[in-house]
């Protein structure tokens, strides 16, 4: 580190602290800020009607608000129905796509999707890693938030959940 630069971890480990979307923004370096602003602005001109933009676990957040869905997130029902987040890693940033995790019509057209983009896929379970915004294909993500209206993510959710339900075996008393 050279003397008088200030060096910032950007790490997974350190979850932002900012309490608003422009907070969030403000916080990272400007090339981040440029490229998490680039896939934000597509995630926004896309959003269905009900959704939310909100800070949810240090990330920017798309959620069900309390006031459409009161049940909340299943397992904190004080915290909304997530439905995607977007967030700076330390050595990546990363989509959180809750709406394909858990249902497997969307994930698997949105990895066919994808990979007809002709851009490589970095994805666990449901987070889409990325250096630069020019890594995804935009128009796909974009594609994908429009294709899941407000009611239809609810009625994923609950399906999954009451799947749980029924898949667990009974307890010992």
């Amino acid at each position: 580190m050279t003397a008088g630069k200030a060096r910032v971890n950007y790490g997974a480990a350190m979850k932002s602290q900012a309490k608003t979307v422009n907070e969030y923004l403000d916080s990272l370096p400007a090339d981040r800020r440029a490229d998490i602003g680039a896939v934000r602005d597509v995630i926004l001109a896309n959003l269905p009607k009900g959704y939310e933009e909100t800070i949810q676990y240090g990330m920017i957040s798309y959620v069900v608000p309390h006031s459409l869905y009161p049940a909340g997130y299943h397992c904190d029902p004080r915290q909304p129905l997530g439905f995607m987040s977007l967030a700076s890693q330390k050595n990546y940033m990363a989509l959180h796509l809750m709406c394909v995790y858990g249902h497997e019509p969307t994930r698997e057209w949105f990895t066919k999707a994808y990979a007809a983009s002709g851009k490589k896929l970095d994805m666990g379970m449901a987070c889409v890693r990325f250096k630069r915004a020019a890594d995804l294909p935009l128009d796909v993500i974009g594609q994908l938030v429009a294709r899941i209206p407000v009611k239809a993510y609810i009625r994923v959710v609950e399906t999954a959940i009451a799947g749980r339900r029924k898949s667990k075996p009974a307890r010992k008393k």
